[in-house]
């Protein structure tokens, strides 16, 4: 049989980063371009200590790198692919709940 165990963990890997929505939040940022932590922490709207949690989770994600930049550190994706990958399934998601219906919608007032 077949094991898959490489892939599974990455996958798990990535599903771990976005299962919060701050380090969505970072990883949506980061898709539009590098920043310092300064920069993230005000555009998220949450302090620096909790930022750099968020952004060592995603390091060791391998998700983003922290390239130094004179005596400041810059943030950026591990690579552009996952930019990429960010959109598809931020599209896709977004069309399966438009295409989702339920079949108490009408009677019960959900989805």
């Amino acid at each position: 049989m077949l094991t898959l165990a490489p892939e599974v963990e990455v996958l798990a890997r990535f599903g771990r980063a976005l299962a919060d929505p701050i380090r969505c939040q970072l990883l949506l940022a980061l898709r539009e371009a590098p920043r310092h932590p300064s920069e993230l922490a005000e555009a998220i709207g949450t302090s620096r200590s909790r930022l750099s949690n968020h952004l060592a989770c995603l390091r060791d994600c391998g998700l983003v790198v922290a390239v130094p930049d004179g005596r400041r550190t810059r943030y950026e994706l591990a690579d552009a692919r996952l930019g990429q990958a960010l959109d598809a399934l931020r599209t896709a998601v977004v069309a399966v709940e438009s295409d989702r219906t339920c079949a108490a919608a009408e009677t019960e007032g959900c989805c």
